[in-house]
């Protein structure tokens, strides 16, 4: 059984291998940028430890890694457009330094090129891997619209808030583990079972995010608490606020979506947060889809001692620092 730190060096090499052609310039530079800003390649790790969970050579896996992770860098092209975010991974994004029209164009190359990578799949899983893929991609797409559409609402429930997420965020996930299942020659019943590891985990992990937006260590963290309470993000922390706050509560919340101060604007929404014991709440869903994902791998049809790489790495996800 390979570790993830071996798997991830695996894929860090086979990215370096890939040659895309010399010209346009101005239409691959941005690719191999992107490509090249690194990240954890948890996404692509996955596929490939869902092909070792079968015995299957991780060789076989690699283009449906490659796959998920080549579209998981396209995607994060368009959010950063959407976003306008000036910065990914401490580097100039890719409209920045290259321009809106050319990161759009050199983003639609992606998508192609992840197709070349899964036409390099044996023949005898080509047709399942690819309607696991374009489903993956698919949800990806409806969840960044929901997560946009989110933005002008007033009121969004909590099962629609988990549901952009799953979609956002946890499908590709579970899509990843999907592919590597598939190409290893796994049951149906089998690769599904993973497929809900996956997004029950991603749906946990990206509720935890939401806690240490909010409580969680910036050193540790690794990013700007508050970030969501300054951009009146609706996430399960607010939704869980506005569901259980009283009529004056509401009215101090709304008044705070306009306040400049972002440090006050912080305290005072997180003196909210703490009044209606809402960490602890999300918490208990966070958990919930966090034992939902680890039921799944435990149910698999799998010597226990093959899974423990998994569990290592969703006990890993599910740790960082409060």
């Amino acid at each position: 059984m390979y570790t993830p730190n071996r798997l991830q060096e695996n894929i860090e090499n086979a990215i370096q291998n890939i040659q895309y052609p010399a010209q346009p310039e101005r239409l691959y530079q941005p690719i191999r940028y992107i490509m090249s800003l690194g990240g954890k390649r948890i996404r692509p790790a996955l596929t490939l430890m869902a092909a070792d969970l079968f015995g299957a050579a991780i060789e076989k896996a690699m283009p449906a890694a490659l796959a998920i992770e080549t579209f998981h860098n396209f995607t994060l092209i368009h959010d950063d457009i959407m976003d306008n975010a000036p910065l990914r991974r401490g580097r100039q994004t890719v409209h920045e330094k290259w321009g809106v029209n050319n990161a759009i164009l050199s983003g639609d190359v992606m998508m192609v090129e992840a197709n070349k990578h899964l036409s390099m799949l044996d023949s005898a899983v080509l047709k399942d891997a690819l309607a696991t893929f374009n489903t993956t991609a698919q949800g990806v797409c409806e969840g960044q619209q929901l997560d946009m559409e989110f933005e002008e609402l007033q009121t969004v429930s909590i099962p629609e808030y988990i549901n952009m997420i799953r979609l956002k965020t946890a499908v590709l996930l579970g899509g990843a583990m999907k592919l590597g299942a598939q190409v290893a020659g796994a049951t149906s019943i089998q690769a599904g079972q993973l497929y809900q590891f996956g997004v029950n985990l991603g749906i946990a992990f990206q509720l935890q995010d939401d806690i240490l937006d909010v409580y969680g260590d910036p050193e540790k963290f690794g990013k700007q608490v508050g970030g969501d309470i300054i951009a009146n993000k609706k996430t399960l922390m607010l939704l869980k606020l506005k569901e259980l706050a009283n009529p004056a509560d509401l009215a101090e919340l709304e008044s705070q979506s306009n306040n400049k101060n972002h440090a006050e604007k912080i305290n005072n929404i997180t003196a909210l947060y703490d009044r209606y014991n809402i960490r602890e709440l999300a918490s208990i869903e966070m958990r919930h889809y966090s034992d939902l994902a680890f039921n799944a791998l435990s149910s698999l049809d799998v010597q226990e001692d093959r899974k423990s790489q998994l569990y290592e790495l969703a006990d890993l996800l599910m740790s960082r620092e409060h």
